[in-house]
């Protein structure tokens, strides 16, 4: 609104230019400063906006680069190779290997191996690969994870071979569906609340200049137009064209001093260096007016895994039988990454390890097949993600042999881990892989719930080690082996007590895997390669749960991707600003509502019904009910959320009013990334679909940095507030003197290309330093403001009306004194020469030819320059040049003061000093800079139309600007008297 007001300026503008300039005779530049400048205004506008919205949206491009190019088919009997994944269709059958990406949905029609992993988190949110199988589905509306015979496009296989059926191609697909939901949920984008803001706010301002504008032009029809009275009526009318169109100018100035034309620039400004403070805390905005809206998010709607967690698995606890089978030991581990040096063992003192922990020690360094690797900044893994989390855990054991863990003492372990930027040297295992040589692997299986490798030991004899799902392998299970390394045939109490252990863990949230083994091996303890007569057996898997029979129980490991440190501190932080937390989900149910507890989303005490859906449940609700729950206090968890339910958790929480902020990693989190108010996609392990679809990126993916972000947010809207009211009070200021002006009828104090300059150059520069303010203490101990709250409150308002009422009253005053009065509080103000008159005559100057004997003398400027006249009426227009600049003077003293006022909103210059904000103290002694500069360099005074100043009357410049700082003290003391009464009233109540 504010740039059309300019346009239409700019118009007026070049018109009576061109018409002063016919009448005149000036055609040179001069004549057109005000509608250039205007004009010129209007372009680095343009170009600011569209360098910021220059981010195309490369969602729908990132989402083709997921799917497969090609796909080894087999089509009408004939074996197709390379077969392009558009040209695929239903019907066709795709064999598929480890690192095949999946080209088209598609239905598992035989497995090739005994087992079949599909990673795909980026759709479920599932954190661990997931098993598929050929048996049917026969639920209709089933979730996305409960399809375990659905491979989906996009995502990648990792582990087995199989054929598979052409399902589902183009859109509609899974992938295909969640590009159309981009492009639904990308028309739904609405305003940001700062845009909504500044509209209203420019609506406002737009009614204001229409009516001041027309008021200054009413006011003054009296000096062109005119009209005789005979019998009651007027007759005779007089118009002057050129005195019209001169008042008409004068209203275009107070249109153009109303207009805070740097506004854009400096809020486009604010909002930069707000992004530069945010990827410091490793939030990299994409959008800048994100940043603001963070400030008032209400809601945030995280995924958990990468989010709340750390997306590494670990061993967080294990334990082995103690002297007898019915006693056990637990072992807490610290440490929530696949950094070998992240954390160990708590009150470990069992080095030289008996033999339960050796055999707890050798199945989890040798029954797995991970590795881990370092890219540089974060430890990752290769393989199975709970493999990878055993082999850091026998890292932490370190090995029986004392002198290999004397040395690796010496070597301060952490020596060890010799990172060449693609892998980790893992000193333990490797230890433990030469002790134990593996011969055959018996790969893992649906129905035993479990593998196993065949080891030679030291003595030359065949081990088996196992593991796999606790209950399966007690089923399983003969004898469990006690500290002391003897075994023990198990009974009903021990097996109640490995049961109950294993519970609690799992009430923990953690994924629990036994480990076991047996030395017995029949047929194949003799087994030594693939032509052993056996090697056929250990191919069938048919054979493996006779393999895996009376083996010998060793302890549990609880695994799990660990709550990230500092998320806890981060939810107290959101519940002391009011900011609602609502976990969202691709996990299953108990999972999720333990990790949500951890973090202290929920109390310990606190009862989940009616807090913990499924995405299903809570779609079975009604539409009220839905509603209900979501605005209700308190966090919430949803899991086994598929995308469109993500989507729809979005939508109301933003019919409801709230301003949601929401995270993902996801292909499945980009529709409900679009359509957040602030779409937060990881950096780490989000795809590029989500991240292309954020708003902000998390170069961490942590959940703290989002807060942090937010109160950066809350912060660069406090200093977006202070610069408004500094440039509003400021060109309020500028369109009361012009008001005054046009009321008493004096000649114009300042001319347009000086408020322009004043608005778009001196002023600038503090406005922008107070972007840099810092932020209150207590900024997220304030709930969220709503997103309707208007940018200026009544009060404020008043504040600005009055501080505005005396800046005119001193612009306009300082001029008046100049022409009427000899001198102000002991400065002589007629030093110069010039020539005093009534304030009778300068309000009627227009009649200046018309008085007898009235003379102007010819009075003298800084550097000697004099001013003189051939017609006496040009002391009102040739001759107000030392007045004007006086006026402008003060104009430009009253807004450096008055940008120390902006500091803070309520609080004074004694508890928020000018030296709170150094970069303010610079840019007030640029911008007066720059007014020297045009005053005292001959050139540019001639355009501005300025004279030097003396040291007096520099003084005297001082003398007037300065008490704005005292009134303004003055307000903000009645403010806080105000709140402080209301708060009372309110406790009161």
């Amino acid at each position: 609104m504010l740039v059309k007001i300019l346009i239409t300026a700019a118009f007026i503008s070049f018109i009576l230019a061109y018409l002063h300039g016919r009448e005149s005779g000036e055609t040179g530049f001069e004549a057109y400063v005000e509608p250039f400048v205007i004009v010129l205004i209007l372009i680095l506008n343009a170009i600011v906006g569209v360098w910021q919205e220059t981010n195309a949206e490369k969602a729908l491009e990132a989402l083709k680069d997921l799917q497969g190019e090609s796909a080894k088919v087999v089509r009408d009997g004939y074996v197709i190779p390379d077969l392009p994944a558009k040209e695929l269709v239903p019907g066709d059958i795709v064999e598929l290997r480890v690192g095949d990406k999946v080209p088209a949905d598609m239905r598992v029609a035989a497995l090739k191996t005994s087992t079949l992993r599909v990673e795909q988190s980026s759709f479920t949110g599932e954190s661990m690969p997931v098993l598929k199988c050929t048996l049917p589905v026969f639920l209709d509306d089933c979730e996305l994870q409960a399809k375990e015979n659905m491979l989906f496009a996009g995502t990648t296989i990792v582990n087995g071979a199989c054929l598979s059926i052409v399902v589902d191609t183009g859109m509609k697909t899974q992938i295909g569906k969640i590009q159309t939901q981009i492009h639904e949920a990308s028309l739904d984008e609405s305003e940001t609340p700062l845009k909504k803001k500044l509209d209203e706010f420019g609506s406002r301002l737009t009614t204001f200049i229409g009516i001041a504008c027309f008021l200054v032009w009413v006011i003054n029809y009296k000096y062109f137009l005119s009209w005789d009275v005979v019998n009651g009526w007027p007759t005779n009318f007089r118009f002057s064209f050129e005195k019209c169109t001169y008042y008409f100018k004068i209203a275009v100035a107070l249109a153009v001093a109303a207009i805070p034309e740097g506004l854009s620039a400096v809020i486009t400004t604010c909002l930069a260096l707000g992004t530069r403070k945010m990827a410091q805390k490793n939030a990299i905005v994409r959008k800048l007016p994100s940043v603001e809206t963070l400030g008032c998010t209400t809601v945030i709607c995280s995924d958990k895994t990468g989010t709340l967690t750390t997306n590494q698995m670990a061993v967080t606890e294990f334990f082995t039988l103690g002297g007898k089978s019915t006693t056990s030991r637990v072992f807490k581990v610290d440490g929530t990454t696949y950094d070998p040096k992240d954390g160990g063992i708590v009150d470990w003192n069992c080095y030289n390890m008996d033999a339960s922990l050796q055999a707890v020690a050798e199945i989890s360094a040798v029954c797995n097949d991970a590795g881990i690797f370092c890219n540089g900044r974060a430890y990752q893994a290769t393989g199975l993600p709970t493999e990878a989390a055993l082999k850091v855990l026998v890292e932490k054991m370190s090995v029986p042999d004392a002198k290999v863990r004397n040395k690796i003492r010496d070597m301060q372990f952490a020596a060890n881990y010799m990172i060449d930027r693609t892998s980790v040297k893992l000193v333990c295992c490797d230890w433990w892989a030469k002790r134990s040589k593996r011969l055959a692997t018996l790969e893992f299986d649906r129905f035993c719930k479990s593998m196993s490798v065949i080891v030679q030991e030291p003595t030359g004899q065949n081990r088996l080690l196992v593991k796999g799902a606790v209950e399966s392998l007690l089923e399983r299970t003969s004898h469990v082996q006690l500290a002391d390394g003897s075994m023990v045939p198990i009974d009903e109490s021990c097996k109640q007590l490995l049961l109950l252990r294993q519970f609690e863990m799992s009430s923990k949230g953690l994924r629990c895997l036994g480990l076991a083994y047996k030395d017995d091996l029949g047929e194949i303890s003799d087994y030594s390669n693939a032509s052993h007569p056996a090697h056929k057996k250990l191919l069938d898997p048919a054979c493996y749960p006779e393999i895996e029979s009376n083996l010998v129980f060793v302890g549990v490991v609880g695994i799990r991707d660990s709550p990230r440190e500092e998320v806890p501190q981060a939810m107290g932080d959101c519940k002391q600003a009011g900011i609602r937390v609502i976990v969202i989900t691709g996990d299953n149910k108990s999972t999720a509502e333990a990790i949500s507890q951890e973090i202290q989303l929920f109390a310990d005490s606190e009862e989940l019904k009616g807090r913990s859906f499924t995405g299903k449940e809570f779609m079975a609700l009604s539409s009220s009910e839905q509603i209900e729950i979501l605005t209700r206090p308190g966090g919430k968890v949803f899991s086994r959320a598929e995308p469109k339910h993500k989507q729809e958790i979005v939508r109301m929480l933003k019919e409801s009013g709230e301003i949601v902020a929401m995270t993902g990693d996801g292909v499945n989190d980009a529709p409900a990334l679009k359509l957040a108010d602030i779409g937060i996609a990881m950096g780490i392990s989000g795809t590029e679909v989500a991240k292309e679809a954020a708003d902000m990126v998390l170069a961490d993916d942590n959940f703290s940095s989002i807060v942090s972000a937010v109160a950066e947010g809350r912060s660069i809207y406090n200093n977006m507030k202070a610069f408004i009211r500094y440039m509003i009070s400021s060109n309020v200021g500028e369109v009361m003197s012009i008001f005054l002006t046009a009321a008493l009828g004096i000649p114009e104090c300042m001319i347009p290309v000086q408020l322009l300059w004043v608005n778009l150059v001196t002023d600038g520069p503090p406005a922008t330093a107070l972007g840099f303010n810092p932020a209150d203490v207590d900024i997220m101990h304030k709930p969220p403001r709503k997103s309707n709250d208007p940018l200026i409150n009544s009060w404020v308002l008043f504040r600005y009306l009055v501080i505005g009422s005396y800046v005119g009253l001193a612009t306009v005053g300082i001029f008046v004194l100049w022409y009427t009065q000899p001198s102000f509080l002991g400065i002589n103000l007629i030093s110069d020469g010039h020539t005093l008159i009534q304030m009778s005559q300068l309000q009627n100057w227009g009649e200046c030819s018309s008085w007898s004997n009235f003379t102007a003398s010819p009075f003298t400027v800084s550097g000697g320059h004099i001013i003189s006249f051939t017609n006496p009426c040009d002391y009102f227009s040739v001759g107000k040049v030392k007045a004007m600049t006086l006026s402008l003077s003060v104009l430009v003293a009253i807004e450096m003061f008055n940008s120390l006022n902006a500091l803070s909103e309520d609080n004074s210059l004694i508890t928020m000093p000018p030296w709170r904000n150094p970069w303010l103290l610079i840019a007030m002694s640029f911008s007066f800079g720059l007014h020297c500069l045009i005053m005292y360099v001959p050139i540019l005074a001639n355009v501005f139309g300025i004279v030097p100043l003396t040291s007096a009357e520099w003084l005297l410049v001082i003398i007037v600007s300065a008490p704005v700082i005292l009134l303004d003290e003055i307000l903000k003391l009645v403010g806080r008297s105000r709140r402080k009464i209301s708060k009372v009233k309110v406790k009161a109540m």
